[in-house]
C-alpha cells in the first residue's frame, strides 16, 4: 500500500483526467493524502509556454518529497519538456484513461476498496469526448491528445448516475472539443445527450464546459433552452475579433458568423477566450477585438498572451513584442472586469439558486459568482443584495 497525492494544471479536462487516476489508485487500495504522498501524480498542461514551465516546476517540487512522481497529461507528450527532471520523475507520455492505467499498473494494486469514493469537488466533471481533429495554427492540443473520439452515451449516462449517487448535484460535461461528441451507433448528438443527461433523477444542474461557436446549432440551442436543469451559461471561445487574424489562426468562422451563431443563445450568459498578440495582430485588429467583446457584453474574458507552441504552424512566429502583449492583455482584462461588474450589478434584487462550492462563495445558474454563507455542496436559493469585489453579495432567501 502506498500513500499518494494528485494535482493538475490547466483545464477541466486535465482535472477530469487527474480524478480518473485518483479513483484508480483509491480503487486499488492506496491511501490518499492531501500532499506529499510517497507517490505523487502531476497531470500537466502545455497550452502555453508558461503552462509547461509551471508543469516542470510542479514536478520538480514533488520530486523533493516523493518516492516516485508520475508526470501525466498533455505536457508529458511534448518531446524534451522534462529532460532535466530528477531521476525519480517518470514521464509517462499518456493522457486520459491511458494515463490512469499506466500509473495504476506501475504502482500496483493491493485490493479493490474505496471504489465508490466521490470526487474532490462539489461538482462532477464528466468527460464525454477527447481529442481534436481541427488544426488551428496556434494549437498544440491535437498533437498531444490525438484525433477526436467520443465515449458512448451509455457510458456517459452511467457515470452521471454514479456521480449523482456520490452526492454531486451539478454535472459538467467536458471535452477537448465538446461539440464533436457523437455516438453514431446509438444515435446520439450532443443535443440529445444534453436532454437525457439533464432529465436524469438527481441532476440538479447540468453545465457544458466549453464549446466552439460552429457547434452552436439550432438543435443544441433548443436543447439548452428546453432542458430546465441546463445552466444558462456557455463558454464560447472567440480568440480574436478581427477577421484577418481569425483566418491566420485557422479558425473556422468570421466575426459576423460568430455573432450570428450567438443569436441562438438569447438569455444565456456568455464567457470567452481571447489570444492577445497573435502574429500579425496590429493595434487596429486588437481594437476590433475590444469592440466586439464590449458589443457582445461578455461576462468574462480569459485572456491569453500568444505563446508559440512546438509543432504548430506558427511555432517559429512571434512578431508582437512582449511589452505590447502585456499592455493589450491588461486592457482587455480591465474591460472584462468592467463587464463582469456590470453583470453583477444587474443581478441585484433578483433570486437564483446558488451551489456553494467553498466557504462563503458559490455560483448561480448563469455561473455568476455569488458571495453568501451556506453548507458547501448545498444549493441555496438566494437574494442578490449588492456587489462586492469578487462577485454578487447575497443572502439566503
Amino acid at each position: 500500500m502506498a500513500t499518494f497525492s494528485t494535482r493538475f494544471l490547466g483545464c477541466k479536462i486535465s482535472f477530469a483526467d487527474a480524478q480518473a487516476i485518483r479513483e484508480r489508485l483509491l480503487g486499488d487500495g492506496h491511501v490518499e493524502v492531501p500532499e506529499g504522498g510517497e507517490v505523487q501524480v502531476v497531470n500537466t498542461c502545455c497550452v502555453t509556454h508558461e503552462a509547461v514551465s509551471k508543469s516542470r516546476q510542479a514536478a520538480a517540487r514533488s520530486a523533493r518529497s516523493a518516492r516516485t512522481v508520475y508526470v501525466t497529461g498533455c505536457a508529458s507528450r511534448l518531446d524534451g519538456a522534462f529532460d532535466a527532471a530528477p531521476a525519480n520523475v517518470v514521464v509517462t507520455g499518456h493522457v486520459g484513461e491511458e494515463a490512469a492505467s499506466f500509473v495504476a499498473g506501475d504502482v500496483g494494486a493491493i485490493g479493490c476498496v474505496n471504489a465508490e469514493r466521490g470526487l474532490e469537488r462539489v461538482r462532477a466533471f464528466v468527460k464525454i469526448q477527447d481529442g481534436c481533429s481541427f488544426s488551428c495554427a496556434f494549437c498544440v492540443i491535437p498533437l498531444v491528445r490525438g484525433a477526436t473520439r467520443s465515449r458512448t452515451a451509455e457510458a456517459v449516462l452511467a457515470e452521471i448516475r454514479r456521480r449523482v449517487a456520490q452526492g454531486h448535484g451539478e454535472i459538467v460535461l467536458t471535452g477537448v472539443n465538446l461539440g464533436c461528441f457523437r455516438d453514431r451507433v446509438a444515435g446520439y448528438t450532443l443535443a440529445r445527450l444534453v436532454r437525457e443527461a439533464g432529465s436524469l433523477s438527481g441532476v440538479e444542474r447540468l453545465r457544458l464546459s466549453s464549446i466552439e461557436v460552429n457547434h452552436v446549432d439550432d438543435e443544441l440551442a433548443t436543447a439548452i433552452h428546453e432542458t430546465p436543469t441546463v445552466s444558462r451559461h456557455l463558454h464560447v471561445p472567440l480568440q480574436s475579433g478581427d477577421d484577418a487574424v481569425l483566418r491566420a489562426m485557422g479558425r473556422r468562422y468570421s466575426v459576423a458568423q460568430y455573432e450570428r451563431q450567438l443569436e441562438r443563445l438569447a438569455g444565456v450568459q456568455l464567457t470567452t477566450d481571447v489570444i492577445v498578440g497573435f502574429p500579425g495582430e496590429d493595434e487596429a485588429a486588437f481594437e476590433r477585438t475590444v469592440q466586439l467583446v464590449e458589443r457582445l457584453g461578455m461576462a468574462k474574458v480569459h485572456v491569453f498572451p500568444y505563446s508559440p507552441r512546438p509543432g504548430t504552424r506558427t511555432a517559429t512566429a512571434d512578431t508582437v513584442p512582449l511589452e505590447v502583449k502585456r499592455e493589450r492583455s491588461a486592457r482587455l482584462r480591465a474591460l472584462s472586469d468592467t463587464l463582469a461588474r456590470r453583470r453583477w450589478a444587474g443581478r441585484v434584487g433578483t433570486l437564483d439558486r446558488v451551489l456553494i462550492d467553498r466557504p462563503g462563495r458559490g455560483y448561480a445558474d448563469d455561473y455568476t459568482p455569488w458571495l453568501l454563507e451556506g453548507a458547501v455542496g448545498d444549493f441555496v436559493t438566494a437574494l442578490a443584495v449588492g456587489v462586492g469585489e469578487e462577485g454578487v453579495l447575497a443572502v439566503a432567501a
